[in-house]
């Protein structure tokens, strides 16, 4: 009877389904399990795998540090729906449980078995539901989207993706009737046909690179087959392209191999059309670097900004009080995600809310989720003194519940969360810039500098805490993150230059000058050079007409196609920025630096003088 009840309602086909975390992990011996993101080694099997892929506070289990954000929701979603069928249940042996259906789709009960693991299954099965009459046109447009979504099992961030609207709106052109291509016809007739398109494209960009130059982007990651992968791609004024991608398994620990691999690399594009090499600190960054600096003596090397900003974070969230202030939070995080009734009453009480906000990383997650408690400190409040609260005895008989309630009465921890909101979200804001898609580099330098002043002016009473905490910064920051690109392209930032209340000028001349040094070897390569700086810096010329001056603060230094008689300051005109677009190769999603140096001019200026030699 139990068999026909399940082949009736047209569920035969999931019985015994796999588990929809299983996708995420690899099955070990015995009860162990492995995360493909991170690959740590989890006991507990599956279960636990999804507390440590949701992030959430779970006792004996630590967060993934490297799991999507779209792969956490999804897992809470489970984790949620799961808290809630247990709550709801009469009996933990129970065999029978009643599913609702999504949306507004009318509250017609399933039966379902206790043999289907899967949440997702459970509320949206391979049969297609019928959809209700009172559903509009939109209404209905909008729910076959979602059942694509979720039948194909999608990320949710697809439809963030810039295409996604094009598609609808393409389709919506060809009115009633239009058929979608086929599976073969995608693969075959469509995947030719963009790959062409794509060339043209590439072929079209790499005329640039002669007189903008690029730059060489290197980024690492690890596939489910734990197999070193690199993604190299090329940034040039036009747009982002990916270059090509290399497995490097066998001699990711190797210098010399990787040194070769760079090498092969920057001859695909020409040295003399490469301005720098940005790479991630997965690589044996200082022996790489070291090889490229000492073989390209026009090539500078920059490591990946994303990740320095987090390693400042990371640093920060090991300070005994920053680090004791985010287990409390934490603490009182996990009494209220851990149990369905408890966060539905927080989010009553904070608007629909979450309390835990996701970031890229976990520091940067902790940091996000501290702003939260600030911003709801009242409300947070209100929920553990509320009536639902204090007359449930389910809650005050929990140790955990007046744990919470101490903390939350701390004024201690509260001093805490706002000096910890105060240090992070100047940092925050760095890392929402180089991960923006904008480019970044010509402000990366004043938005460092400005973070740091943030430190010292909040702690101007409180030296201990100032110095240990921009000690951290310079030493992330100068040590390792900084190149004279970054002051070079902030010298050469109207924005920055042409500020009274700039007073970092005069130091990051002098990297200024080195750029140019690397950049333009020979002396006559530079004789001009001295009276196009004053130009510049004196603001006299096309630099001084009220166009300019406007702009200065409004847009960003556009690109100024060169005319037949260029003006003695032309190099300068061109101090433009690129479409750094976004390279979402992998978690990080980060723009990286977007290689807009506007010192590429400068190649289109070397060019013209060889030429002009070469006349002579």
């Amino acid at each position: 009877m139990w068999s026909l009840d399940i082949k009736y309602w047209g569920f035969s086909a999931l019985v015994r389904e796999k588990d929809v975390c299983w996708e995420y992990a690899e099955k070990l011996d015995g009860n162990k399990v492995r995360c493909k993101f991170c690959l740590r080694v989890l006991n507990g099997g599956i279960s636990r795998l999804k507390h440590h892929l949701s992030r959430l506070p779970s006792k004996g289990v630590n967060p993934c540090s490297k799991v999507r954000d779209d792969v956490t929701d999804r897992v809470r979603a489970i984790i949620a729906s799961k808290e809630e069928v247990k709550e709801t249940s009469s009996s933990k042996k129970q065999k029978l449980v009643e599913v609702k259906s999504p949306g507004n789709v009318s509250a017609s009960k399933v039966l379902v078995g206790p043999e289907m693991t899967s949440p997702v299954a459970k509320v949206f099965p391979s049969v297609t539901p019928m959809a209700p009459p009172s559903l509009n046109i939109q209404e209905n447009a909008e729910r076959s989207i979602a059942l694509f979504f979720f039948e194909n099992k999608l990320d949710f961030s697809i439809a963030r993706s810039s295409s996604y609207q094009l598609l609808i709106d393409a389709i919506t052109k060809c009115g009633p009737g239009f058929t979608g291509p086929s599976a073969e016809t995608l693969k075959t007739t469509w995947l030719e046909r963009i790959k062409c398109e794509m060339s043209l494209q590439s072929k079209d960009i790499e005329k640039e690179w002669t007189t903008t130059g690029c730059t060489i982007i290197a980024d690492t990651w690890t596939d489910n087959k734990s197999r070193a992968l690199i993604n190299f791609l090329v940034s040039s004024p036009s747009r982002t392209f990916f270059h090509k991608s290399v497995d490097a398994s066998s001699y990711f620990k190797n210098t010399k191999c990787l040194s070769d691999l760079f090498d092969s690399v920057i001859q695909d594009f020409g040295p003399e059309n490469v301005v720098q090499v940005i790479m991630d600190s997965s690589f044996n960054y200082t022996g790489v670097a070291n090889h490229i600096l000492q073989n390209y003596s026009t090539i500078f090397v920059s490591p990946c900004a994303s990740q320095y900003l987090n390693l400042i974070l990371e640093e920060f969230s090991k300070v005994e009080w920053v680090n004791r202030c985010i287990v409390q939070a934490q603490t009182i995080s996990k009494f209220i995600y851990n149990s369905a009734s408890m966060l539905d009453l927080m989010k009553k009480y904070t608007g629909g809310q979450e309390l835990i906000r996701t970031g890229i990383t976990k520091f940067v997650s902790n940091f996000l989720s501290l702003q939260s408690f600030l911003k709801q400190k009242s409300r947070l409040k209100h929920v553990f003194n509320s009536p639902e609260y204090c007359t449930n005895s389910h809650y005050l008989s929990k140790q955990q519940s007046l744990t919470c309630i101490a903390i939350l009465e701390d004024s201690d921890f509260w001093r805490a969360v706002e000096e910890c909101v105060a240090i992070s979200e100047p940092f925050l804001r760095v890392l929402r810039e180089v991960s923006g898609g904008k480019p970044a580099v010509g402000s990366l330098y004043e938005l460092m500098t400005r973070a740091k002043e943030s430190i010292r002016t909040y702690y101007i009473m409180d030296e201990n805490k100032c110095n240990t905490l921009v000690d951290i910064v310079n030493r992330k920051w100068l040590d390792q993150l900084h190149s004279p690109l970054h002051s070079a392209a902030a010298f050469l930032n109207p924005s920055i230059q042409y500020n009274p209340e700039i007073k970092f000028l005069t130091s990051i001349k002098e990297d200024f000058f080195k750029v140019l040094e690397k950049l333009l070897p020979l002396p006559e390569m530079r004789r001009d050079i001295t009276s196009q700086i004053l130009t510049f810096t004196k603001a006299t010329g096309m630099f001084g007409c009220s166009l300019a001056m406007e702009a200065r603060d409004m847009v960003s230094p556009e690109w100024v196609e060169e005319s037949d008689n260029s003006s003695p300051s032309q190099w300068l005109d061109r101090f433009g920025s690129l479409d750094g677009n976004d390279l979402n190769t992998r978690q990080f999603s980060a723009a990286i630096f977007s290689s807009n140096d506007h010192i590429f001019g400068l190649k289109r200026e070397k060019k013209k003088k060889k030429k002009n030699r070469e006349k002579r």
